[in-house]
């Protein structure tokens, strides 16, 4: 079948506007009404210059369909995973390409009850009716649009995951990144009694101080030199649309979210005993480890929101996480959120009387971690066929990409959806040694 390309596995994402433009959504409007036999979608968007035109066109197709349009403006994702369940629409859209450069945009779909949307579950469907220019009828009577401000009600159900009178008043530094965080954080912290000293704080679709990805290390100076300069307590930055936080320790350390998982599953199973957390493959060990100490049960689903949200409401699971910073609370819908982590991290610490460094210090001596590394492979199948090979003395596990593992030691390989790439995990029992060494011993396999 003809494809195209912005269609992806999870979303809908490209290059503005060759890959993705005004004329692609509005199409892509009037199929998802057709698909979803909507009567309603909640719509919002990023900071990005694009976004108001392809937010647009979106509605125009949406509301010549028939369909009526709610339009939340400037938003982050977790947003609309609110907003599509508590204005009762049958789905959700939101205009962003998260942490891509300024060229790109994308969009995010969920359908009623912000139930994910991918391409094995209706994005194929829409891609087929837009080929096919098959996009269903136009109405005889338009949809009409309603601007809602929804932020009071949406940060007012956040706030039901801490106690207020408990939380300790830490200074904090927060960066936005000039993304679409700082009103949200602006509206939280009338309930938080911290104080925030806010960074690349005002949505700014120029990103003067690079795109919102804490993920590449030179953007994680900024955070970490206010933080020196203010002798902050705790560190966090968000990415573009802010359902991903990243959280720096009180010496201003980067912290791995492999560990957050398993200190925010900790905190969750002190007051839930017994729930499941649901976690990906790629780094494993930890999380088993913390919940089964805390009497709860670690269940792993292959990685992707759409994967853990569905794997969480097949075992209702309280508390889903995975490495990459995304994190999915059943009581939010099973969606994720940039913004709950952030107030279950300051409640922990507040609870323990402890830094951060010291609540995930002796994870990280336990099960140090590489971290993910990149490997742009020319053939990434016959690689981890290769790798197969290599370590057949290892247990192997497909369920993700490959994972193998040894008494002292483990790694996964996953390949990239969208590029040539193979992407390494790799972690030890105790030994940070032995994982740097595997780890180059790794790479050096799969980049040779």
């Amino acid at each position: 079948m003809k494809r195209i390309h912005s269609f992806k596995a999870y979303d809908i994402r490209g290059k503005v506007p060759g890959e993705l433009n005004a004329g692609l959504a509005y199409k892509i409007g009037r199929a998802l009404v057709t698909y979803l036999n909507a009567k309603s979608i909640v719509i919002g968007r990023d900071v990005r210059k694009s976004s108001p035109e392809l937010a647009a066109e979106l509605t125009r197709g949406l509301i010549e369909a028939g369909c009526n349009v709610y339009d939340l403006g400037l938003c982050g994702t977790e947003m609309i995973y609110f907003g599509t369940p508590f204005l009762d629409a049958d789905g959700g859209v939101m205009i962003t390409a998260s942490h891509n450069p300024p060229e790109y945009n994308g969009l995010k779909f969920v359908k009623r009850g912000s139930v994910p949307m991918g391409y094995d579950s209706g994005l194929d469907a829409i891609e087929k009716m837009v080929i096919n220019d098959e996009l269903g009828p136009v109405a005889p009577v338009k949809g009409k649009v309603f601007r809602k401000d929804i932020m009071d009600e949406f940060i007012l159900k956040v706030t039901k995951f801490f106690n207020k009178e408990k939380i300790k008043p830490y200074k904090v530094v927060v960066n936005a990144g000039n993304g679409c965080a700082g009103p949200a954080l602006d509206a939280l912290e009338k309930f938080l009694p911290i104080n925030m000293i806010k960074v690349f704080h005002e949505p700014d679709s120029n990103f003067p101080n690079g795109v919102p990805n804490p993920l590449l290390p030179e953007n994680r100076q900024p955070t970490i030199d206010a933080m020196k300069e203010h002798n902050a307590d705790l560190g966090v930055a968000w990415d573009g649309d802010y359902d991903r936080c990243f959280f720096f320790d009180e010496k201003g350390n980067f912290i791995e979210g492999y560990y957050i998982v398993g200190l925010l599953a900790r905190s969750i199973l002190k007051l839930n005993p017994g729930e499941k957390i649901v976690h990906d493959p790629r780094l494993i060990w930890n999380t088993i480890d913390v919940v089964t100490k805390a009497g709860g049960e670690a269940v792993v689903s292959k990685s992707g929101h759409a994967f853990i949200k569905q794997k969480m409401r097949e075992v209702n699971s309280i508390y889903g996480g995975e490495m990459s910073a995304h994190h999915y609370f059943r009581d939010n819908f099973y969606s994720d959120s940039g913004l709950i982590p952030f107030v279950l991290i300051l409640q922990l610490m507040s609870d323990e009387d402890a830094p951060l460094s010291q609540l995930v210090g002796e994870m990280i001596k336990s099960y140090p971690c590489s971290g993910e590394i990149n490997s742009t492979v020319p053939e990434p199948v016959m690689k981890i066929d290769e790798l197969k090979k290599r370590y057949s003395d290892g247990i192997l596990d497909e369920l993700d990409g490959i994972s193998i593992e040894f008494p002292d030691w483990r790694f996964n390989v996953r390949m990239s959806n969208t590029e040539p790439l193979l992407r390494l995990n790799v972690e030890s029992k105790n030994e940070e040694k032995l994982m740097k060494k595997m780890t180059d011993e790794l790479l050096q396999f799969i980049r040779g």
